[in-house]
């Protein structure tokens, strides 16, 4: 990935790449074995680790997304909000950049198309025509667009919990009106990439040799029928500015609701060079 830093009058400010800019290294793994639920019922470790199977059942839903990058002293959030087709494995999402000291808007919001192996950006910005798109191939991205595009995909999020390990019960919630049961551990990506459904398997083997490590701690957050309402990831790589932390949070609501996401015809993408 390549690092693009905007200067501001509070110093230098590291973004994700694509809509914002990242640098990783490979790292190594770790893990451990699931515990046992509480009064809900069955083991904790298997119900997050069906969290994709459940989706994809689901169908859709609306979707929420957070993005928190911090290096030194400094804290960039990037949010978006849309919905997610699990069934067609695409979704649509405006990510929202963050203001300048002064206040107003640094760059327009951006809106991606995210699709199995693809991401499709319009208001990209570094010379890209305002009617165009740009299209990337997650697979060659060094995170597999975990982080790249400023939003985790939801389906991503939720097929890295495939390789869930140690998973503990941490209790009943209310989330948006709904009761849901907190649960925490970590995942591997390298796992989750050889246990993953075959649209996410290139993208997420690529991540797993784009970050300092493999393994990443998450907060999920299941209803009773097992639906992932909320997941939160914590990612690390490292640059020449030393070790970056990320944490992506992902929010699902309003199940069912129809969501239309169609991808730009060939003319509407752009061909030309892109400004770093």
């Amino acid at each position: 990935m390549v690092v693009q830093q905007h200067r501001r009058r509070s110093g230098a400010v590291v973004v994700a790449a694509a809509v914002l800019g990242m640098a990783a290294t490979s790292g190594c793994s770790a893990g451990g074995g699931a515990v046992a639920d509480d009064r809900w019922g069955g083991g904790a470790g298997d119900r997050v680790r069906r969290a994709a199977d459940v989706l994809a059942a689901t169908g859709s839903s609306r979707a929420r997304t957070s993005m928190e990058t911090a290096t030194g002293g400094t804290r960039v959030t990037i949010r978006g909000e849309g919905g997610y087709d699990f069934r067609r494995r695409m979704g649509q999402l405006v990510v929202v950049l963050p203001k300048d000291p002064s206040g107003a808007d640094e760059h327009s919001p951006v809106t991606e198309l995210l699709a199995p192996g693809a991401l499709y950006m319009k208001n990209r910005g570094a010379g890209v025509p305002a009617d165009k798109w740009v299209r990337v191939d997650t697979t060659t991205l060094a995170d597999g667009n975990l982080v790249t595009g400023g939003a985790t995909d939801p389906l991503a999020a939720a097929e890295l919990l495939r390789s869930a390990q140690g998973v503990t019960y941490v209790g009943d919630e209310r989330l948006a009106g709904t009761t849901v049961r907190h649960y925490r551990g970590t995942t591997d990506i390298a796992r989750a990439a050889r246990v993953a459904e075959p649209h996410a398997r290139a993208s997420l083997a690529a991540a797993a040799k784009g970050f300092a490590k493999d393994t990443v701690p998450f907060d999920a957050y299941l209803d009773e029928q097992g639906r992932l309402r909320k997941v939160r990831h914590r990612f690390s790589f490292t640059n020449e500015r030393g070790t970056v932390a990320v944490t992506s949070t992902t929010l699902l609501y309003d199940f069912g609701a129809p969501i239309v996401v169609r991808l730009p015809e060939e003319r509407d993408i752009y061909a030309g060079r892109i400004r770093a």
